[in-house]
């Protein structure tokens, strides 16, 4: 859909002069009275979110002032995902100069941690609770940082007013979801982990709230009131020594956070990748995620087929981009990882000549046997394939504001409600996790392998997409773990040469190769080409529900098109 906004919230934030923010925030779906073009457009995983966006546009704001306040608001009401617990990257297009911006609000570990802290004294991996519902998979939260760090070069509005509707939201109270429920749910032994987080969201019985409650998070409200009058250094100083020890209690072995560890985080400008599709530039973020350049390669490596002509119904197409994926996700095991502690050779990974080299592996005809590394200019040597368990708590949103200017931004506590472990109101992040767990494969040592200080590799993908007049067309991003770099390519691939709306790109069914093993969307029109799969030699194919969480922004002549992913839509349902 174009993006519009229905009159009961245009007029009370245009037509009064801009809406008080003591005001009470919507907390269900408004009725649709009426239609009015909006300046500027946001795209979120949940309405309320989007709405603390748009008052922020409206008041003047610019899109990372807005993004900003989408972060906080999904804090409250998506805990299940992202928030101020946990990190992020944000991707930033200037609409004048078309400079890009990214930032890394990626967390950190202690400076303790050794590179083998999921392991036992046997060195066999500890179990699952012990790795993940602990302090061990807890990071320096990043997200406070990073809002402050690109507001501090991008933002209009004063920090504080940034805060006032995730404030209103925890304070006053929000409905809880079908989604919101079903995850609390399915995390039994992580949601309700602590105390103050089953007294939140859980009733006498053990249960989760019902759908429809009202849930109130009031020491959420005070924290996010304490950080919008004093700043980061309400979370980052005075909040040091209460948070690490908070942490360090709840580790059981290995390094512990420190005070020193939370009071030196910083967030971080990177280098952006970006990388040429058809007449379109791709730009994304670097290391230490994944995500831009594994976006790229497998954009790059299928440039030289002629996928407009196959179109989406074609098991060519999905053929080719499992191929690509595969050859992708080979590099992204060997090389990717903090590029603070070991060398990634972004620039040969995205390198034209590379790229076409890897292209020239993937036959329309049969599967490749084994998909390997290749050898990109710059490539180091000596390093042992590494890989991470997957998690799923990662949530996307895209905004433009009035002038043009785009931010993509990807925030996570990990997997659903992080470690369990709440302080203050929110989630705290497991993002240690994304760690190899082993620090050696083969006598070799693994680029993702833990170390003080470093940051997990992560699979986030912010992306801006510009046409060949330098003009923002797509901004996009998704959440699912090890999915999102597929999910976003797979949607640009529908924009650009499906010319599908954003809508129908992000509803594309997801198909994606772990090694040899194929994974179906379950009861999509892929699992009726399994037969046409295996026939070209991807043998290992299996069906799975995934959380696909993909939203963005769409330039249309009419306006920017606003799109979230169907399978979510109906999830955020109270009724």
């Amino acid at each position: 859909m174009l993006h519009k906004l229905s009159l009961p919230i245009a007029a009370a934030l245009l037509f009064a002069g801009c809406a008080s923010l003591d005001a009470p925030l919507a907390t269900t779906a408004p009725e649709p009275v009426a239609e009015i073009t909006w300046p500027g457009a946001v795209s979120s995983a949940d309405f309320r979110a989007t709405a603390a966006g748009e008052e922020i546009l409206a008041k003047g704001g610019s899109a990372t002032d807005a993004a900003i306040a989408v972060m906080l608001a999904l804090t409250v009401v998506e805990p299940q995902s992202s928030g101020i617990g946990g990190g992020g990257f944000l991707v930033r297009a200037d609409s004048d100069s078309g400079e890009i911006n990214t930032y890394d609000g990626r967390e950190t570990a202690p400076a303790a941690a050794t590179p083998t802290r999921f392991l036992d004294e046997s060195g066999e991996y500890l179990p699952r609770e012990s790795r993940v519902t602990s302090g061990l998979s807890v990071g320096v939260p990043g997200n406070l940082a990073l809002a402050a760090y690109a507001h501090a070069s991008h933002g209009r509005l004063p920090w504080a007013d940034l805060f006032q509707p995730a404030i209103r939201l925890a304070r006053d109270g929000f409905v809880m979801n079908r989604r919101l429920n079903d995850s609390l749910s399915s995390s039994k032994g992580r949601a309700d982990k602590t105390d103050e987080a089953r007294a939140i969201f859980f009733g006498p019985d053990g249960a989760p709230l019902p759908v429809g409650s009202l849930v109130k998070i009031p020491e959420l409200a005070q924290s996010l009131a304490d950080y919008a009058e004093r700043g980061v250094e309400a979370f980052y100083q005075s909040d040091a020594t209460s948070l690490a020890a908070y942490v360090a209690d709840e580790t059981p072995q290995d390094g512990k956070m420190s005070a020193d560890d939370v009071r030196s985080y910083e967030a971080k400008e990177r280098p952006a990748v970006c990388a040429p599709y058809r007449s379109y530039r791709i730009c994304g973020m670097g290391p230490p995620s994944s995500g831009g350049i594994a976006v790229a390669q497998m954009l790059g490596q299928l440039e030289r087929f002629d996928l407009t002509a196959l179109g989406p119904d074609s098991i060519t197409f999905w053929h080719l981009f499992l191929e690509s994926q595969r050859l992708a996700y080979a590099d992204r095991e060997l090389y990717t990882g903090d590029s603070d502690f070991v060398e990634v050779p972004v620039a040969g990974l995205v390198d034209a000549a590379y790229l076409a080299e890897r292209s020239a592996l993937i036959d329309p005809a049969k599967a490749l046997e084994e998909a390997t590394p290749g050898t990109p200019p710059g490539a180091p040597a000596n390093l042992a394939d590494g890989n991470e368990p997957p998690e799923n708590g990662t949530t996307h949103f895209s905004v433009v504001d009035a002038e043009g200017n785009a931010v993509s931004y990807t925030s996570t506590v990990e997997g659903a409600f992080g470690s369990g472990l709440f302080y203050r109101g929110f989630y705290l992040n497991n993002e240690l996790t994304d760690f190899s767990l082993n620090p050696k494969v083969g006598g070799k040592l693994v680029a993702n392998r833990v170390e003080g200080r470093k940051r997990p590799r992560s699979s986030m993908a912010p992306t801006i997409v510009f046409d060949a007049d330098g003009e923002v067309v797509l901004v996009i991003g998704a959440a699912g773990g090890p999915t999102i770099p597929v999910q976003v390519a797979r949607s640009i691939i529908g924009v650009v040469d499906f010319n599908l709306s954003a809508k129908d790109a992000v509803g594309l069914p997801l198909i994606m190769a772990f090694g040899s093993t194929v994974v179906i969307e379950e009861d999509s029109v892929l699992t009726e080409k399994q037969g046409a799969l295996e026939a070209l030699g991807h043998s290992n194919i299996r069906s799975f529900g995934p959380p696909l969480k993909a939203n963005a922004l769409l330039r249309t002549p009419d306006g920017w098109e606003v799109a979230m992913d169907p399978r979510i839509d109906p999830m955020l349902a109270t009724d």
